[in-house]
């Protein structure tokens, strides 16, 4: 090869590039007319309530069927000592997977609990 390759990372140019700057003059002028009307939003803390419990409800069913998950993977452990080490694995997942889910559980009830409190708070 008689050319000699340069490779070129990131922005760098190559020698026979070169800048080119281009001024354009441009004018606008518009108005516009916004108007906002302050309305007062009411939040609804029993919705917000029943939204927090139906997701409590769900990963809470979803941390009983990791836990049975890791069960399962434990008994097959037990059973199938060729494949032990990879039934091992996928149980400790599963139980890492159900304490998660158990404490976003948890979290959703304390968000549930805060609802209610805002509630009363508001209907008082």
């Amino acid at each position: 090869m008689a050319e000699e390759i340069k490779q070129r990372f990131f922005n760098h140019k190559k020698e026979e590039e070169k800048d080119v700057k281009v001024e354009v003059d441009v004018e606008v002028d518009f108005e516009v007319e916004v108007e906002v009307e302050a309305e007062e939003e009411v939040h609804d803390y029993a919705k917000e309530r029943k939204h927090h419990k139906h997701l409590q409800q769900l990963t809470g069913l979803g941390a009983m069927a990791a836990g049975a998950y890791a069960l399962h993977e434990k008994h097959k452990a037990k059973k199938d000592p060729e494949n032990a080490h990879k039934h091992k694995v996928k149980e400790h997942i599963a139980a890492v997977v159900a304490v998660g889910v158990g404490g976003i559980a948890f979290h959703e009830g304390h968000e549930k609990k805060d609802a209610k409190k805002k509630s009363k708070e508001c209907a008082s």
